[in-house]
């Protein structure tokens, strides 16, 4: 991740990609394989509208998922500037789910910290990456800087 040239910040927001990235493909197949014991997952998991809810999410979390480990492999490459862009969706995608899924228990009254801490972690997270990589990619010379 080339960590001399990279901000902190952004160093930052590099490894919680990773962590996050990793784990998105951790709990996909974990959730597919049903290791998950149903006291663990989320309110109602036998309900066949919340698996479908839970699944609709499968799509956005692979993309981020992908995006994200491409955009930290090829930003080990200083010379390919596509890190930046599939940084920059990775982190948007991640973001997004974290709204999504807060949103959703909001709407739906649960309040349990077992649901609500990741994916504010999901929601919160990215935004001073994707920030940083929109100044970047925005500012003439400033992609330079934040490598």
């Amino acid at each position: 991740m080339n960590s001399r040239k990279t901000p902190r910040g952004l160093r930052l927001t590099k490894r919680a990609m990773l962590v996050t990235d990793i784990g998105f493909l951790l709990y996909w197949a974990a959730t597919l394989f049903r290791l998950i014991p149903p006291e663990y997952a989320y309110k109602n998991y036998d309900d066949p509208v919340m698996s479908d809810w839970n699944y609709s999410f499968v799509p956005l979390d692979i993309a981020a998922s992908l995006t994200g480990l491409a955009a930290l492999r090829l930003s080990r490459c200083a010379q390919n500037g596509l890190w930046r862009p599939l940084m920059l969706l990775s982190l948007a995608l991640t973001s997004v789910a974290g709204l999504q899924a807060i949103a959703f228990w909001a709407l739906r009254g649960d309040w349990s910290a077992q649901w609500w801490v990741p994916n504010l972690f999901l929601l919160l997270f990215p935004v001073p990456g994707i920030v940083a990589t929109a100044r970047a990619t925005a500012v003439p010379g400033a992609a330079a800087a934040a490598d």
